[in-house]
């Protein structure tokens, strides 16, 4: 097996649990072909086990396992795939959820490789060249243990242009209507496997929208980002007395409200098209008030060079939700970029709160759900807040 010789500033970040080594701390690996399993050796000549090399790509080295002896085949895959799919079923599946996130990269100490289940059928993400490589071994052990009745590939990111991969969409094995139904908390959502965002739909805020219960009931709501409505839908069917809408997708929008008509709640739920930022400017000079106000926007961060813009947008628009929200309301604000840490966010939730002059009290901090598990020392695994604050 090819051997590369990582930094003594790399062993200690992966001996810390890191699953990364970067360009300038690796050496020895030149002529090592992207994607292959190299030895990962210190500059003392010991072994730390085994990864995923690409002298291509920023992160050259992807850990796969600490154990040395421990072979990459087909062995490997079936029980760490089978280790996750067993956490899911304990704590994540339920009679009432059937689409969850099965394998979440080095979370599940599989670097580069998603798979998420939506009901009866599998997507699969593969980032890397070092999972590339392993893709039919991949989709074997999936079919093996899962035994969906389809599999729908959306490695379409352009991450994978950094790893000097062409980005691929399509089906694995027989097509099928990539359009399905699931069940969310006890909703159903129609999905689009093929055009939807991420792999269909934005399935870490799941218990963030369970969560809403405690504060939309007989209350007016406003959803921003809203996408193919799962928010919107949640706070209705917690009793919600009116719930608006809003993205700026007019294929979402013709989602949400196919889903909001799927669960009867189409007379309380109204969706609209319209720029987030826009909408609100609007909803405030009209005078129109909230009792609720969601926000779930993209990643406004997509780098730490990006940093300083991105807290602008993110200031701007919870300083024009807080400007709608009546007396008592709640804002419940989310972040989906790792680069915005929780500490930012909440200055910048201070910091609009003093240019509208309203009181905010924090009530309650939570993160991505627990199909998305987060691995200590892999800071960028934690990568989604979200905050539930009272506006006074």
């Amino acid at each position: 097996m090819e051997r590369v010789i990582i930094s003594r500033r790399a062993e200690e970040r992966i001996l810390r649990g890191h699953p990364w080594a970067y360009q300038g701390e690796v050496s020895g690996g030149e002529k090592i072909p992207p994607g292959t399993v190299v030895a990962i050796g210190n500059r003392k000549g010991r072994v730390l086990g085994k990864g995923h090399y690409n002298p291509r790509s920023k992160i050259a080295l992807r850990v796969l396992t600490r154990d040395p002896e421990e072979a990459i085949d087909i062995s490997f895959f079936r029980r760490r795939i089978g280790r996750a799919l067993g956490y899911r079923e304990r704590y994540v599946f339920r009679p009432d959820t059937d689409c969850y996130r099965l394998v979440f990269a080095e979370a599940d100490f599989l670097p580069g490789l998603i798979v998420d289940r939506f009901g009866l059928y599998l997507v699969v993400q593969i980032l890397t060249a070092g999972m590339e490589n392993h893709r039919e071994v991949i989709v074997d052990v999936l079919q093996e243990l899962l035994k969906p009745q389809g599999i729908y590939e959306r490695s379409d990111v352009s991450v994978r242009e950094l790893e000097g991969l062409p980005l691929r969409q399509g089906f694995i094995g027989p097509p099928f209507e990539p359009l399905v139904t699931v069940r969310e908390n006890g909703l159903l959502l129609q999905v689009d496997l093929a055009s939807g965002q991420k792999t269909g739909y934005f399935l870490d805020q799941r218990d963030n929208r369970v969560f809403l219960r405690h504060f939309v009931r007989d209350r007016r709501v406003l959803d921003c980002f809203s996408y193919i409505g799962g928010f919107s839908l949640h706070a209705a069917f917690f009793g919600a007395r009116e719930v608006i809408g809003v993205d700026l997708s007019e294929e979402a929008i013709r989602c949400a409200v196919r889903n909001a008509q799927l669960n009867g709640l189409e007379k309380v739920v109204h969706f609209e098209v319209a720029n987030a930022f826009d909408f609100l400017r609007e909803m405030d000079r009209t005078g129109e008030r909230f009792e609720v106000v969601i926000l779930d926007p993209p990643a406004f961060v997509k780098s730490k060079q990006a940093l300083s813009g991105a807290l602008r947008g993110y200031k701007e628009i919870n300083l024009r939700a807080m400007k709608i929200i009546a007396p008592g309301g709640i804002l419940m604000t989310s972040s989906c970029s790792h680069h915005l840490s929780l500490e930012l966010f909440r200055a910048v939730l201070e910091e609009a709160s003093l240019d509208v002059k309203r009181r905010i009290r924090i009530l309650a901090e939570r993160g991505q759900a627990l199909d998305h598990p987060v691995l200590l020392g892999y800071e960028e695994s934690q990568y989604l807040k979200c905050l539930v604050v009272e506006v006074v």
